[in-house]
């Protein structure tokens, strides 16, 4: 078909004329309304609850991290995850990582942006006589509100980020604190203050449907237990969850135990005091500050250990039971009230023996419970140590091989 090459017939003005002509097949452009701060404002504080699943595809293979770097591995690829996220400029300026494997834990600490992020221009109103776009300033209480929820969407959409990139069977929970670096206007010090601290729990996340448009941020972290600043405008801080606080031990000092070990010990033969310091000399070796309490006045606290990381520390209580039978269920329930007695984040209990499927089943559903039983013990030692124990039990455990006893 040969295309037409006529000129378009000129427009007619109302004075009757002519016009410029119009282009073949143009379409009139539209009138922009002036842009309007509050839906803008809107859209872009909605998209900083979870990542779009684009972006969540092949993020990282934590397993392979794992294998090939350890904890520090998993720590890095968590990082590299948050700090690609497609967040809105500004929103996010960096973030730190620390893997716990021995508790299936994952500590995050991001930086959230002050206020100064959020519009002050409520809309904007034209007026025809001045042939301005004038703006209307947003009052303050609406700033406030804006920014803390602006606060609590950013910290769930790291917590999302961070268990969509990470598998079920290496975190079952993640401690997240959020923390803005500003300056106080009161003394022009610069601070950094933590204004939203939270432990998730995986299962009880996984409920939370994010992309729900009536979900309430700040409704949905106080269901997780999340500790938040009631002003984060302000900087008004809250205590970081995870917090290191001997005050509640009476530590004594302690002498070597691995020296004098032969070259494979029964574990079973030691005394009660040389047990309890080969294990905390055990928690050493992987990489903890250890110290060991005072005897059998302690409620049951055999051995304080930290691990120092750079979002903070957390305390580990540890029992230590040298026996040859089953650790009774009544042990493990127990150390609930020891930890909450003492302050400490989580409960370690180390034994030579086994325990039973209700104790595995009660330190799984309180989540803060990490049972050793001998077998990981003698993997453990063997590892960190380098000592080859043996464990002379009378009977092989149940599920457990006669290898796992020399």
């Amino acid at each position: 078909m040969r295309r037409s090459t006529r000129t378009p017939r000129p427009r007619r003005k109302p004075n009757g004329k002519p016009g410029k002509p119009r282009r073949p097949n143009s379409k009139p452009r539209p009138r922009r309304a002036p842009p309007s701060a509050t839906g803008a404002a809107k859209n872009w504080n909605q998209s900083c609850y979870c990542a779009p699943k684009a972006w969540r595809r092949g993020t990282l293979t934590s397993k392979e991290a794992f294998a090939h770097d350890g904890p520090q591995g998993v720590a890095e690829r968590i990082v590299d995850l948050l700090q690609r996220s497609p967040v809105p400029p500004g929103c996010r300026t960096a973030a730190q990582a620390v893997y716990v494997p021995e508790a299936q834990q994952l500590l995050v600490d991001v930086e959230l942006p002050n206020h100064e992020i959020v519009p002050t221009v409520a809309s904007y109103r034209y007026v025809a006589q001045q042939t301005k776009v004038i703006p209307q300033p947003a009052k303050q209480a609406e700033i406030h509100e804006a920014y803390a929820r602006l606060v609590a969407r950013l910290a769930l959409r790291a917590l999302d980020e961070a268990f969509s990139g990470t598998p079920a069977t290496f975190v079952e929970n993640i401690i997240l604190n959020g923390r803005v670096n500003a300056t106080d206007s009161a003394t022009g010090k610069a601070v950094r203050a933590c204004v939203v601290s939270v432990v998730a729990e995986r299962k009880d996340f996984a409920e939370l449907v994010l992309d729900e448009p009536r979900l309430d941020p700040q409704q949905c972290l106080h269901r997780l237990g999340a500790t938040i600043s009631k002003h984060p405008h302000d900087l008004e801080p809250v205590t970081p969850i995870v917090e290191a606080d001997l005050s509640h031990y009476r530590i004594i000092t302690d002498t070597a135990v691995v020296a004098t070990l032969d070259s494979r010990p029964d574990l079973l033969q030691m005394n009660p005091y040389d047990f309890e310091g080969l294990v905390r000399e055990l928690f050493e070796a992987m990489g903890y500050e250890t110290w060991r309490t005072q005897g059998a006045r302690d409620d049951g606290v055999d051995a304080v250990a930290i691990l120092t990381n750079p979002i903070g520390s957390s305390i580990f209580a540890i029992q230590a039971k040298r026996s040859k039978n089953a650790v009774p269920v009544e042990t493990v329930r127990a150390m609930v009230g020891v930890m909450d007695d003492k302050n400490a984040s989580y409960g370690i209990v180390v034994t030579t023996s086994w325990f039973g499927k209700a104790s595995h089943e009660f330190a799984h559903r309180d989540g803060r419970i990490r049972l050793i039983d001998g077998r990981n013990l003698k993997a453990l030692l063997a590892e960190h140590l380098s000592i080859d124990a043996l464990i002379g039990l009378p009977k092989v455990p149940p599920d457990w091989q006669a290898g796992d006893l020399v």
